[in-house]
């Protein structure tokens, strides 16, 4: 089967023994992309969130890198190919169990401010993963996603009772 890529929308609660889990359909693509349990976390590289993605996307960052270069040079913006380079490739490879459940490394906690709860959201090759007050501070092109949230929020909270 070929990978399909990322969509939809998903919430989870920080768990037992400090973990979270990756939901259902987003654990799913991920093993069809790494071809085993291995979830790939960065920092996105323009919003405060966390992007996630299989394996099999790292074949792609060569291309990307050719098109951010070009971009750059047809509207004669600054391109540090080296940089972009270490940004796409510096991701962290974590391990998850069948059940989706998985440690979040702690420094990437950090830098996307993530602290009880995840808020996972499609986004074609990769996903994106947010605390969900970080998602709140973004503009109104991100209105369905906050609305999506906010609901799974709620309903998780209302589970957890």
């Amino acid at each position: 089967m070929d990978f399909g890529g990322y969509s939809g929308q998903a919430f989870s609660l920080l768990g037992d023994k400090d973990r979270f889990v990756l939901p259902p359909a987003f654990r799913k693509a991920v093993k069809e992309s790494s071809g085993s349990r291995i979830l790939c976390l960065t920092k996105h590289d323009r919003w405060n969130c966390l992007t996630g993605f299989g394996l099999s996307r790292r074949a792609e960052f060569e291309k990307q890198l050719d098109r951010e270069e070009e971009m750059a040079f047809k509207f004669g913006r600054e391109f540090d190919r080296e940089t972009r380079s270490s940004q796409l490739n510096g991701f962290r490879e974590v391990g998850f169990d069948d059940s989706g459940r998985f440690n979040m490394p702690e420094y990437l906690r950090e830098l996307a401010n993530i602290e009880d709860g995840l808020y996972f959201h499609g986004g074609g090759s990769f996903f994106t993963i947010w605390n969900p007050a970080e998602l709140d501070c973004m503009g109104d092109d991100w209105a369905a996603a906050k609305a999506a949230c906010k609901a799974l929020v709620a309903e998780a909270q209302a589970k957890k009772k």
